[in-house]
């Protein structure tokens, strides 16, 4: 038996019988698929939704923006304090720089010393303390954005740039440890 209108199209219509078996391989492949993915999606939403119904997950959901809100509060709030802290910061003493020197050569051992403590603007104090057989001399000078209004000795220059640059002063000792 056979068809005119197979024969009219001029192929054998075993093709036709080969594509729609290929066709629906490629189909279960497909819905197995789906089906897989259907199936985890199920699972997942099961896992999600367990325990709860629509108006608990509601006030979940509700609960957690609260949460947000409130972290968002003490973020702005700890902001804040960190830079009034910061500012304060800045007016607290925190460079220091010390040279050891004899001041007299007849005494050894490098006794006398001269200090710079600078906070972070620069102003501060030089104390010079001078070691001699006689006794020990002591001596504060004002420093104010980095200057003397009273002219420093060589130890006590050598002080105060070590204070003022003591960023990079630490670096070069660091360096030299390494």
């Amino acid at each position: 038996m056979e068809s005119s209108i197979l024969a009219k199209l001029g192929f054998d219509p075993a093709y036709i019988f080969l594509f729609l078996i290929a066709l629906i391989i490629i189909l279960f492949v497909l819905y197995v698929n789906l089906s897989l993915k259907y199936d985890r999606l199920k699972n997942s939403y099961g896992a999600f939704m367990k325990g709860k119904n629509g108006k608990n997950l509601e006030e979940s959901i509700l609960d957690r923006f609260v949460e947000i809100d409130t972290l968002a509060k003490i973020t702005k709030q700890n902001r804040q304090e960190v830079k009034e802290c910061s500012r304060k910061f800045n007016n607290t003493l925190q460079k220091v720089g010390i040279v050891k020197y004899d001041a007299f050569n007849e005494m050894g051992g490098k006794l006398s010393f001269a200090i710079a403590i600078l906070d972070g603007k620069n102003n501060g104090y030089i104390m010079n303390a001078m070691h001699s057989r006689e006794g020990c001399y002591t001596y504060m000078k004002e420093i104010v954005g980095g200057e003397s209004y009273v002219e420093l000795s060589e130890e006590e220059s050598e002080a105060l740039d070590r204070a003022i640059f003591s960023e990079a002063y630490d670096m070069e000792v660091k360096d030299t440890i390494d």
